[in-house]
């Protein structure tokens, strides 16, 4: 079998024709499976033996979550989805097509309760300062990393974010972010932010911008085009390795970083859940218990009757 698409295409023939599957049920499987399809694209996989657990659980999760182009899925639906990847896998490992089956330890029921994986206030800031600003791709990835870090913005939202969305007047500096379901709301950006957008703006996207047709988009790729969510993952791992974190980083523990961070510097829940984007506080306050096992972690170190 070769590539992803075909694997898919040779497993839906085999429910058809050896399982003799309802025409109905090899649609939905068409449907779920391309959604999984889809899903790997973005995670540069292009290979059934390129995916591993991690992988799985991702694609779980990004179903539970929605992005700008789709709805979040509930649990039963996530399940119905995850069903037919696991079939996929498991044939591939009775065709002797894949080595392992990387759904063998995923969970099938309701997600636990998952704490967000923050990283360090250093590694943060260590992070958004590792692009040198010099040159476009240099000068870009600064601003991206710090509006990314510095707004909490998902990165389908990065993606989609247009030049009349800002407002950088020091005043008033903010930006007009669009979120799930069509919800808008305007978060304002800090200094660190604004100045690394003002050099990009200025130096940068104009040079971008004469290698394409990147229209209203503020972030370009080297080809003048509105930058892609494989182009923010590629400016972040990136980053990640000039400033020698070894961790796993996404655009998503950013916006888990941009929560934790403001919660433990003194935030109440209410201003972290707006400018989020949650639609309920019960969302947020998961990050609530990052901050409680932190003050757990120093209480016990600093308090000298903390361990009896």
């Amino acid at each position: 079998m070769t590539g992803l698409e075909g694997s898919i295409g040779e497993y839906l023939d085999y429910l058809a024709v050896e399982r003799g599957a309802a025409k109905n049920t090899i649609e939905s499987y068409r449907r779920d499976l391309t959604r999984y399809a889809e899903y790997c694209r973005g995670q540069g996989i292009a290979e059934p033996d390129q995916v591993c657990l991690n992988h799985v659980m991702g694609f779980a999760g990004w179903l539970r979550g929605g992005d700008v182009d789709h709805q979040p899925l509930s649990d039963s639906s996530v399940s119905r989805m995850m069903s037919a990847v696991r079939g996929f896998h498991r044939f591939l490992v009775r065709e002797r097509a894949s080595e392992s089956d990387p759904t063998a330890g995923a969970a099938t029921g309701r997600r636990p309760r998952r704490l967000p994986k923050a990283l360090p206030v250093s590694e943060a800031i260590a992070l958004v300062e590792a692009p040198q600003p010099e040159g476009c791709a240099g000068l870009r990835d600064r601003a991206l990393l710090e509006f990314l870090y510095g707004t909490g913005a998902r990165v389908s939202e990065a993606v989609a974010l247009d030049i009349d969305d800002l407002d950088l007047s020091p005043a008033s500096a903010s930006v007009l972010l669009r979120g799930k379901g069509g919800k808008q709301r305007l978060v304002p950006v800090g200094r660190s932010a604004l100045a690394a957008m003002e050099a990009y703006l200025v130096r940068a996207r104009p040079e971008l911008a004469r290698h394409g047709s990147g229209g209203p988009a503020v972030f370009l790729n080297q080809r003048g085009g509105r930058i892609s969510r494989q182009g923010i993952w590629g400016a972040l791992k990136r980053s990640a390795r000039a400033a020698g974190i070894e961790r796993e980083v996404s655009p998503h523990v950013l916006r888990h970083s941009f929560a934790t961070h403001l919660l433990e510097g003194g935030a109440d829940v209410r201003t972290v859940q707006e400018l989020l984007g949650h639609a309920s506080v019960t969302t947020t306050a998961i990050y609530t218990l990052v901050t409680v096992d932190r003050l757990r972690e120093v209480y016990i170190t600093a308090h000298p009757r903390a361990l009896g």
